[in-house]
Protein backbone atom coordinates (compact mmCIF):
# COMPACT_ATOMS: atom_id res chain seq x y z
CA UNK A 1 0.00 0.00 0.00
CA UNK A 2 1.32 3.63 -1.00
CA UNK A 3 1.98 5.81 1.91
CA UNK A 4 0.26 9.18 1.54
CA UNK A 5 2.25 11.87 1.19
CA UNK A 6 1.56 14.74 3.31
CA UNK A 7 0.36 18.22 2.69
CA UNK A 8 3.42 20.65 3.34
CA UNK A 9 2.90 24.33 4.19
CA UNK A 10 5.45 26.55 2.99
CA UNK A 11 5.02 30.15 5.32
CA UNK A 12 6.61 32.67 3.18
CA UNK A 13 6.00 30.71 0.30
CA UNK A 14 6.57 34.03 -2.42
CA UNK A 15 9.61 34.40 -0.99
CA UNK A 16 13.31 33.21 -2.82
CA UNK A 17 14.00 30.19 -0.88
CA UNK A 18 10.27 29.13 -0.04
CA UNK A 19 9.06 29.76 -3.73
CA UNK A 20 11.84 27.11 -4.85
CA UNK A 21 10.99 24.53 -1.93
CA UNK A 22 7.20 25.23 -3.17
CA UNK A 23 7.42 25.21 -6.90
CA UNK A 24 9.64 21.46 -6.50
CA UNK A 25 7.52 19.69 -3.67
CA UNK A 26 4.36 20.68 -5.71
CA UNK A 27 6.17 19.09 -9.04
CA UNK A 28 7.18 15.64 -7.03
CA UNK A 29 3.00 15.49 -6.25
CA UNK A 30 2.95 16.43 -2.70
CA UNK A 31 -0.22 18.82 -2.06
CA UNK A 32 1.56 22.02 -1.00
CA UNK A 33 -0.13 25.00 0.82
CA UNK A 34 0.83 28.62 -0.34
CA UNK A 35 1.58 30.88 2.73
CA UNK A 36 1.76 34.06 2.21
CA UNK A 37 0.89 37.39 3.49
CA UNK A 38 -0.13 38.85 0.24
CA UNK A 39 -3.39 37.16 -0.83
CA UNK A 40 -2.82 38.58 -4.19
CA UNK A 41 0.98 37.14 -4.84
CA UNK A 42 0.00 33.92 -3.22
CA UNK A 43 -2.91 33.26 -5.27
CA UNK A 44 -0.81 33.84 -8.63
CA UNK A 45 2.25 31.69 -7.30
CA UNK A 46 0.22 28.88 -6.11
CA UNK A 47 -1.79 28.58 -9.80
CA UNK A 48 1.35 28.13 -11.63
CA UNK A 49 2.39 25.68 -9.44
CA UNK A 50 -0.76 23.66 -8.99
CA UNK A 51 -1.02 24.71 -5.36
CA UNK A 52 -3.27 26.55 -3.08
CA UNK A 53 -2.75 29.91 -1.80
CA UNK A 54 -3.75 30.36 2.05
CA UNK A 55 -2.68 33.00 4.94
CA UNK A 56 -0.46 31.93 7.14
CA UNK A 57 -2.51 30.85 9.44
CA UNK A 58 -4.94 29.00 7.73
CA UNK A 59 -2.08 26.90 6.15
CA UNK A 60 -0.14 26.23 9.02
CA UNK A 61 -3.53 24.74 10.65
CA UNK A 62 -4.08 22.34 7.12
CA UNK A 63 -0.63 21.36 7.09
CA UNK A 64 0.91 18.51 8.16
CA UNK A 65 4.76 19.65 7.86
CA UNK A 66 5.11 23.43 7.91
CA UNK A 67 8.51 24.90 6.08
CA UNK A 68 9.63 28.53 7.63
CA UNK A 69 10.86 30.53 4.94
CA UNK A 70 10.57 34.03 6.20
CA UNK A 71 13.30 36.47 7.61
CA UNK A 72 15.05 36.17 10.40
CA UNK A 73 14.08 39.29 11.50
CA UNK A 74 10.12 38.68 11.34
CA UNK A 75 10.55 34.92 12.39
CA UNK A 76 9.87 35.14 16.13
CA UNK A 77 6.65 37.34 15.16
CA UNK A 78 5.38 34.76 12.66
CA UNK A 79 6.18 31.50 14.64
CA UNK A 80 4.01 33.35 17.92
CA UNK A 81 1.46 34.19 15.80
CA UNK A 82 1.35 30.19 14.54
CA UNK A 83 1.91 28.30 17.45
CA UNK A 84 -1.36 27.09 18.77
CA UNK A 85 -1.66 25.76 14.62
CA UNK A 86 1.47 23.93 14.76
CA UNK A 87 0.82 21.94 17.87
CA UNK A 88 1.63 17.86 17.13
CA UNK A 89 3.32 18.67 13.89
CA UNK A 90 6.99 18.87 12.42
CA UNK A 91 8.08 22.19 11.95
CA UNK A 92 11.12 22.54 9.25
CA UNK A 93 12.78 26.07 10.09
CA UNK A 94 15.44 27.56 6.98
CA UNK A 95 15.89 30.50 8.67
CA UNK A 96 18.97 32.08 8.91
CA UNK A 97 19.73 34.51 11.40
CA UNK A 98 21.63 37.36 8.48
CA UNK A 99 22.23 41.08 9.56
CA UNK A 100 22.20 43.12 6.73
CA UNK A 101 24.70 44.96 5.75
CA UNK A 102 27.14 42.74 6.89
CA UNK A 103 25.54 39.20 5.94
CA UNK A 104 29.35 37.69 4.64
CA UNK A 105 29.90 37.63 8.89
CA UNK A 106 28.48 35.28 11.03
CA UNK A 107 26.44 36.65 13.32
CA UNK A 108 24.48 34.07 15.45
CA UNK A 109 21.53 35.28 18.42
CA UNK A 110 21.89 34.77 21.66
CA UNK A 111 20.17 32.07 22.16
CA UNK A 112 22.60 30.44 19.69
CA UNK A 113 20.30 29.65 16.17
CA UNK A 114 17.47 30.84 15.05
CA UNK A 115 16.14 27.02 14.87
CA UNK A 116 16.45 27.02 19.14
CA UNK A 117 14.61 30.51 18.81
CA UNK A 118 11.75 28.34 16.96
CA UNK A 119 12.14 25.73 19.43
CA UNK A 120 11.84 27.69 22.37
CA UNK A 121 8.53 29.77 21.03
CA UNK A 122 6.87 26.91 19.63
CA UNK A 123 7.48 25.04 22.51
CA UNK A 124 7.70 20.85 23.35
CA UNK A 125 4.54 20.09 21.14
CA UNK A 126 5.53 21.06 17.86
CA UNK A 127 9.04 19.00 16.53
CA UNK A 128 11.34 21.37 14.96
CA UNK A 129 13.67 20.00 12.27
CA UNK A 130 16.37 22.63 10.93
CA UNK A 131 16.94 22.11 6.81
CA UNK A 132 17.83 23.99 3.48
CA UNK A 133 20.10 26.77 5.17
CA UNK A 134 22.81 26.13 2.43
CA UNK A 135 20.78 25.34 -0.81
CA UNK A 136 21.00 28.26 -3.46
CA UNK A 137 17.56 29.86 -3.93
CA UNK A 138 18.19 30.19 -7.73
CA UNK A 139 19.36 26.37 -8.03
CA UNK A 140 16.10 25.46 -6.38
CA UNK A 141 13.89 27.87 -9.07
CA UNK A 142 15.75 26.36 -11.58
CA UNK A 143 13.44 22.81 -12.51
CA UNK A 144 16.08 21.16 -14.64
CA UNK A 145 19.55 21.77 -12.49
CA UNK A 146 20.45 18.76 -10.53
CA UNK A 147 21.19 20.32 -7.76
CA UNK A 148 25.14 19.07 -6.24
CA UNK A 149 25.05 19.76 -2.47
CA UNK A 150 23.81 18.20 0.70
CA UNK A 151 21.12 19.16 2.92
CA UNK A 152 21.99 19.16 6.52
CA UNK A 153 19.05 18.10 8.71
CA UNK A 154 19.64 18.99 12.16
CA UNK A 155 16.58 18.27 15.14
CA UNK A 156 15.82 16.46 18.02
CA UNK A 157 13.47 13.77 17.42
CA UNK A 158 14.94 11.74 15.08
CA UNK A 159 12.02 10.37 13.32
CA UNK A 160 11.22 13.79 12.14
CA UNK A 161 14.21 14.22 10.90
CA UNK A 162 13.92 11.13 9.12
CA UNK A 163 10.69 12.70 7.54
CA UNK A 164 12.74 15.97 6.74
CA UNK A 165 15.17 14.15 4.85
CA UNK A 166 12.54 12.16 2.63
CA UNK A 167 11.25 15.70 1.92
CA UNK A 168 14.56 17.15 0.87
CA UNK A 169 14.97 13.51 -1.35
CA UNK A 170 11.90 14.63 -2.63
CA UNK A 171 13.21 17.86 -4.21
CA UNK A 172 16.11 15.82 -5.93
CA UNK A 173 18.44 16.55 -3.51
CA UNK A 174 21.22 14.84 -1.22
CA UNK A 175 20.26 15.25 2.46
CA UNK A 176 22.15 13.77 5.48
CA UNK A 177 21.09 13.58 9.43
CA UNK A 178 23.39 15.60 11.25
CA UNK A 179 22.38 15.48 14.93
CA UNK A 180 20.54 17.43 17.52
CA UNK A 181 18.75 20.64 17.19
CA UNK A 182 21.72 22.80 19.17
CA UNK A 183 23.97 21.44 15.99
CA UNK A 184 21.61 24.00 13.79
CA UNK A 185 23.97 26.78 14.90
CA UNK A 186 26.70 25.11 12.50
CA UNK A 187 24.10 24.99 8.99
CA UNK A 188 23.38 28.22 10.00
CA UNK A 189 26.37 29.85 10.81
CA UNK A 190 27.65 28.22 7.12
CA UNK A 191 24.95 30.10 4.88
CA UNK A 192 27.17 33.61 5.73
CA UNK A 193 30.78 31.71 4.52
CA UNK A 194 28.58 30.35 1.59
CA UNK A 195 27.89 34.21 0.85
CA UNK A 196 31.05 35.13 0.94
CA UNK A 197 32.39 32.23 -0.99
CA UNK A 198 29.84 33.33 -3.77
CA UNK A 199 30.62 36.48 -3.60
CA UNK A 200 34.70 36.06 -3.54
CA UNK A 201 34.73 33.36 -6.65
CA UNK A 202 31.68 34.55 -8.53
CA UNK A 203 29.99 31.26 -7.93
CA UNK A 204 25.54 30.92 -8.91
CA UNK A 205 25.72 29.31 -5.88
CA UNK A 206 28.55 27.38 -3.75
CA UNK A 207 27.34 24.22 -1.48
CA UNK A 208 28.23 22.22 0.79
CA UNK A 209 29.05 18.13 0.56
CA UNK A 210 29.73 15.94 3.27
CA UNK A 211 31.97 13.30 2.29
CA UNK A 212 33.42 9.90 3.27
CA UNK A 213 29.84 8.67 4.16
CA UNK A 214 29.04 5.02 4.28
CA UNK A 215 26.30 4.20 1.19
CA UNK A 216 26.84 7.73 0.20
Amino acid sequence: MTKKLPTIAVIGATGAAGSGLATRWAAAGYRVLVGSRSAEQASIFAAAIGAEAMDYVSAAAKCDIAVLTVPYEVQRAVLTNLKDSLQGKILVDVTVPLAAPKVTRVQLPAEGSAALIAQSVLGEGVRVVSAFQNVSAAHLKNMDELIDCDVLVTGDDPAARSEVVTLAEALGLSAIEAGPLDNAVAAEALTSLLIWINRRYKSSGAGVRITRVPGR
